[in-house]
């Protein structure tokens, strides 16, 4: 197989001939080799891909050549569209011999015929979405809401249109044989290589611990893309939560479905299951966050009691009317199944996790959350049974991947770097302002965008500016209100003014924007070309010490009889600042500053782990350097400073 994938690889290969502007890269060839060693062998193994390695291809095609039946999960449904929709249809004309594929999403992605027949809303705006979607319902083959580009991702017709695993009718559904779910399954399970995402994979793993059984094809190798978030999702995957939106969306159902058989009692018991939900969130505290359930228990007792009761009564009600419809026999077992997950979220009944609430501004949501998995996935990830391949650009810390390993209970398992094929010692450089404050001091905020605002005068190029904090985002936001002419007429673009794939846009086509971003702007943003030319760091992405998670999972560690700063803390921050600023070079011409404004990284004996995440890109300390640097690259393509 090695000969063969070198072809494809070469300069003259199948590739080339199918992609303009191929050019060959190393790395990427080295890799396919070792994914198509692991597939034939059956074996595990851990790949991480520096940018512009080309990774996708370099997994995708052993795996099409190889003969395995193949399950490829992505990190988002984005990726997946993309992989399904471009690159596997590309590959499949280099490879020159049919592979039968498919797209599979969580059920929640694809119109429910049945539910869309039944919603209503008195709602203007609602009225108008679900006008779409009744017209689209007509011209779609495959129900998936991505073909919808012109109702909203997060408009509230979605949860009325489409289904979930506890309120899915299955065989009992009417529309049942034109169901679009149970079409794309059927496809998955006739295909040689089905294109999933993590919480779909993550999801029937969980089924199949609970011992169902699983609904995707029975796969001789798995690949799992953007790797470096299953961790923390299969944790979110074994543990179990429920919310208030999800409640009383519930309530709102079982209205709906039995509308023709309410009488004045099942009218009572749903209104009083409402106020059990408000007055819940009432008691809550109010400021948005994680909070340790164990710590509110005192505080929520009352509130969670006549919750319980309030879905009991509701379920005995429904109960009664279950022989009527499919439907209310449908609600009637998801209120059952939504009192039983209430009463182990607020049981003191020893569990090795942790139980949290985690409030919004408009709704919380309960969780109970497993604090290692590793057993687990160790259990579903056998060795020499199928091939397990994790590959991401963020796994490792230098050459060691035993953090990301241990997490997932992989023991002895290979691990391959290859490094970007970009010129990062020559195309990036690391500035670390001097003289800044502890993070501690109250005017660190001030101090940080004080180091920052200089380089506006330095670049052509936007600034991205990520925070570890929302309370450090506000901060900055009310700095620069008050400085806008210190941003030299650039746009200010900040997280929550508009959705992040606007924002993003907004920050592309401006070409010298500045950006205030927190949480999921430290990955899967890829603005490539001068647009983005510095990557500006407030903190060390340390998780916040008073986060019920990583305080209960210092303590599982320490009762284990690690080290939890060494074990846990140092390298999750590390691994999130290689996250954070792999935004800056996405291509083989971008160059730009990674500006880390935390003086720990100096003052720490710790510091300098950090920095090795960032090699080979050289460390300065003064403006004039960076100077040099903007004036060295912006000579070079004709561009000069605002």
């Amino acid at each position: 197989m090695s000969s063969a994938l070198a072809d494809y690889f070469a300069a003259d290969g199948p590739l080339a001939r199918q992609l303009p502007g191929f050019s060959p890269r190393a790395g990427q060839a080295w890799m396919a080799e070792a994914v198509g060693e692991a597939i034939a062998a059956r074996e595990h193994l851990i790949v991480e891909a520096g940018t512009g390695t080309g990774k996708t291809f370099a997994y995708l095609l052993p795996a099409l050549l190889s003969n395995a039946r193949t399950i490829i999960s992505t990190g988002t449904r984005a990726l997946q569209d993309q992989l399904y929709h471009r690159d596997l249809p590309l590959l499949g004309r280099a490879v020159g011999r049919p592979v039968t594929t498919a797209l599979l999403k969580g059920r929640a992605n694809y119109l429910c015929l049945h539910r869309q027949e039944q919603a209503q809303s008195d709602d203007p705006g609602l009225r108008r979405d679900l006008d779409e979607v009744a017209q689209w319902r007509h011209r779609t083959e495959t129900g998936d809401r991505a073909e919808l580009t012109v109702v909203a991702e997060d408009s509230a017709v979605w949860p009325l249109v489409t289904s979930t695993a506890e309120n899915c009718l299955g065989q009992r559904c009417p529309l049942y044989r034109d169901c679009h779910v149970v079409r794309a399954r059927r496809e998955a399970q006739a295909a040689d290589l089905v294109v999933v995402n993590h919480h779909l994979l993550l999801a029937d793993l969980a089924m199949k611990e609970s011992g169902f059984v699983e609904f995707l094809p029975g796969a001789d190798a798995v690949i799992l893309d953007e790797a470096h978030q299953v961790p923390e999702l299969a944790a979110q995957f074994f543990g179990l939560s429920l919310g208030s939106r999800e409640l009383l969306r519930l309530f709102d159902e079982a209205e709906a479905a039995t509308l023709a058989w309410r009488d004045r009692a099942l009218v009572v018991r749903l209104d009083a299951c409402r106020r059990a939900v408000r007055a819940l969130a009432a008691a809550a505290p109010r400021k948005p966050g994680r909070y340790e359930l164990a710590g509110l228990a005192d505080g929520l007792a009352a509130e969670l009691g006549a919750l319980r009761t309030a879905l009991a009564d509701l379920g005995d009600a429904l109960e009664a009317l279950a022989a009527n419809s499919a439907d209310i026999e449908t609600a009637a077992a998801q209120v059952d199944g939504a009192a039983l997950r209430l009463a182990q979220l607020a049981s003191d009944d020893g569990w090795d996790g942790l139980r949290w609430v985690d409030v919004g501004k408009r709704s919380l949501r309960l969780h109970l959350t497993p604090l290692d998995v590793s057993a687990t996935m160790r259990k579903l990830m056998p060795a020499g049974q199928q091939a397990w391949i994790l590959t991401s650009a963020t796994l490792a810390i230098g050459e060691d991947f035993s953090h990301f390993a241990e997490r997932l209970g992989l023991e002895g398992v290979r691990g391959l770097s290859f490094p970007s094929p970009y010129a990062l010692a020559d195309h990036g450089l690391v500035y670390l302002p001097p003289g800044l404050p502890a993070p501690a001091d109250e005017n660190y905020s001030d101090a940080v965008m004080e180091a920052i605002l200089p380089l506006a005068g330095l670049t052509a190029g936007g600034l991205f500016c990520l925070f570890t904090s929302h309370r450090a985002l506000d901060a900055a936001r009310r700095y620069l209100k008050t400085r806008r002419r210190r941003l030299r007429g650039r746009p200010l673009l900040v997280q929550g003014d508009a959705p992040r794939d606007g924002l993003l846009r907004r920050f592309l086509d401006a070409g010298n924007a500045v950006l205030l971003g927190t949480g999921t702007f430290w990955e899967g943003v890829d603005v490539r070309g001068p647009a983005l030319t510095v990557v500006a760091i407030d903190k060390l992405p340390f998780a916040s010490p008073s986060d019920p998670l990583t305080m209960a999972r210092i303590e599982h560690l320490r009762r284990a009889g690690e080290n939890p700063f060494m074990a846990h803390q140092l390298p999750q921050a590390a691994l999130t600042l290689k996250q954070g600023a792999g935004r800056l070079l996405r291509d083989a011409d971008d160059y730009g500053v990674v500006v880390l404004c935390d003086p720990r990284v100096r003052g720490k004996h710790y510091g300098k782990i950090f920095l090795e995440t960032l090699a080979p890109m050289p460390v300065v300390e003064t403006l004039d350097a960076v100077r040099t640097f903007f004036e060295r690259h912006e000579a070079r393509l004709g561009r000069a400073a605002s």
